[in-house]
């Protein structure tokens, strides 16, 4: 999304720091800059801009009244849309907690900046802003949306399969997808999992979701290999189909049905619900093993695992949380994680992939790190089946990535 397009909110007690805030904005395109001097001020604003809300706050931490901190949680009490950058003088790992602060309130972080703010450090956390931001109407959609439209979508064909690639860090090669759903509906345009998967997941849908998802991706990687290109294919799979014990069969049944090969798929299990231990998660886990299946720990380092843990669970993969890997060039306390991670992998004799890779300096870190594979908007942004096999064949040169879907 452009700039000019977006709506801003500076939130800072220094009036010369807010002017100052302001005027890169305007300089690097921005149209509509709002202000406002602490947390309580800005809370008026949001409210007062509910026809035409605001896109991204620009925020200081250490504030009179109302900090920071604390208008980060109403944001997310009041479910308001907008994205979030962070901007402070405070120490950079205090600035560090802040952001995980937010994103577990469930408020987008596009970037947290430590002063002196420069023109260079805002771009570089409006970036992504087409990828991580969406638009505020997403949010009445999502509540307009019902279980029975989704289910009938369903049903219809409204559901589709995207794919990002992963790729050998070492080669360049590809070697995998991840498969994500998207809704492709007729009147609100494509919509990502965010629009529509509290739907899914309270309407009992998700099963029927999984098996539409790995089917087609089972069918893809088919065609792939057929093409010769070797890359497997991955899908998340729900904590609640986990509970399921037919699950492995019924995923076998629709592999087979397809004539892929097991091994060429492979299953991502969040952190979260392996660490659950439930004895049904984990009888599902063994037998997909068992069958031949690959599994993968997905957003490895959020949760509680330990590495007695991951020893007891027959995961093939681990995948670094997007998080670690965007703040690894920057954050010591990052760049550590990053580290441990692919200590542990090779410990534990599976691949470690980086999620999140959407920079030539993170690329070439992961790779001097020695880490197997990488995924990120760097490579590309999932693209649908015919727009996958396209990238694949032609892939080389990252200087026309694949548009947004």
């Amino acid at each position: 999304m452009e700039i000019a397009r977006l709506r801003f909110l500076v939130v800072e007690d220094h009036g010369f720091q807010r002017w100052l805030i302001v005027n890169l904005l305007e300089e690097l395109g921005a149209s509509s800059v709002a202000s406002a001097p602490d947390g309580a001020a800005a809370l008026r604003v949001l409210a007062s801009t509910q026809e035409a809300p605001i896109d991204v706050v620009v925020s200081d931490l250490d504030m009179p009244g109302m900090d920071g901190m604390e208008l980060i949680r109403r944001i997310a009490e009041s479910h308001h849309p907008a994205s979030l950058i962070l901007v402070s003088s405070l120490d950079r790992p205090l600035i560090r907690t802040v952001e995980s602060m937010a994103q577990a309130y469930g408020v987008k972080v596009l970037g947290a900046i430590h002063k002196p703010l420069t023109a260079a450090k805002l771009q570089a956390a409006l970036g992504p802003i087409e990828v991580a931001h969406a638009p505020a109407v997403h949010h009445a959609q999502r509540e307009a949306i019902g279980a029975a439209e989704v289910e009938w979508a369903l049903h219809n064909g409204q559901f589709e399969t995207h794919y990002q690639p992963k790729i050998e860090l070492a080669s360049d090669a590809v070697r995998g997808a991840e498969a994500l759903a998207r809704w492709r509906h007729p009147q609100k345009g494509l919509l990502a999992p965010a629009d529509f998967m509290s739907v899914i997941d309270a309407g009992g849908l998700v099963d029927q979701l999984t098996e539409r998802v790995v089917a087609d991706a089972a069918r893809a990687c088919t065609e792939w290999r057929r093409l010769g290109i070797a890359a497997s294919v991955s899908v998340n799979l729900s904590p609640a189909s986990l509970t399921d014990v037919k699950l492995a069969e019924r995923m076998l049944a629709l592999v087979t049905e397809c004539a892929l090969e097991p091994r060429s798929m492979i299953f991502e299990i969040t952190e979260a619900a392996a660490a659950a231990e439930v004895g049904a998660t984990l009888e599902n886990l063994s037998r997909l093993r068992m069958r031949g299946f690959g599994l993968s720990i997905d957003d490895y380092g959020t949760g509680y695992s330990s590495m007695e843990r991951l020893a007891r669970i027959p995961f093939t993969e681990l995948k670094i949380d997007q998080g670690f890997v965007k703040n690894a060039s920057t954050h010591a306390a990052s760049r550590a994680m990053v580290e441990s991670s692919l200590d542990l992998a090779r410990r534990l004799g599976i691949v470690a992939v980086a999620e999140g890779i959407e920079s030539a300096a993170e690329w070439t870190l992961l790779r001097e790190l020695r880490c197997e594979l990488g995924q990120g908007h760097y490579f590309s942004r999932p693209v649908d089946a015919s727009a996958f096999v396209r990238w694949a064949r032609g892939y080389g040169s990252r200087a026309k990535p694949l548009s947004s879907s």
